[in-house]
């Protein structure tokens, strides 16, 4: 280098000079975890789900529409008087971000509250995963989709109840 040039620092621009947070998280050395982009819903069409849970049954109808919910023709929070059932009822829709987008109607039969709720989340899943296939993966990272086997056990006789025994008296 001759003393008439001067040292030139050229830096190229990174992508996380762009954006801030990233650049932040880069330097701590934290890992940003990026959400997958989720597709728009669909704006036509009718989309079926069944679901199942305990001795619950739930036939779920997913309609493009503003976000009304209706179980047995009555609204979520007349069916349901518990907030851990009324979220569940809503737990796929908040997940794909779709919950202004369907209008979900709902017949379920059988089994108590809490089954209810856990069977239409999962008919809610299964409409959604029809109406795209590209919530799936979200969904079944939730595991949304997968559906909980556990029932209630059958009462063994010579017991009074599945494994309550009778009371014992030694004297």
């Amino acid at each position: 280098m001759t003393d008439t040039q001067q040292p030139v620092n050229e830096t190229k621009p990174t992508p996380e000079a762009d954006m801030p947070e990233v650049a932040a998280a880069a330097d701590v050395g934290v890992a940003v975890k990026e959400e997958p982009q989720l597709p728009p819903p669909p704006t036509s069409g009718v989309f079926w789900g069944v679901g199942r849970r305990k001795s619950a049954v739930a036939r779920v109808r997913l309609v493009p529409g503003k976000g009304k919910i209706l179980i047995n023709k009555r609204e979520v929070d007349a069916y349901f008087t518990q907030p851990q059932d009324r979220t569940a009822v809503h737990d796929a829709l908040i997940a794909t971000k779709t919950e202004r987008a369907f209008d979900v109607f709902v017949n379920v039969r059988g089994g108590g509250t809490t089954g209810q709720a856990g069977a239409i989340r999962l008919g809610v899943a299964r409409a959604l995963v029809l109406a795209d296939s590209r919530y799936e993966p979200v969904l079944r990272e939730k595991r949304y989709l997968t559906r909980d086997a556990r029932v209630v056990e059958r009462k063994k006789y010579g017991r009074r109840k599945a494994r309550r025994r009778f009371q014992f008296s030694k004297r």
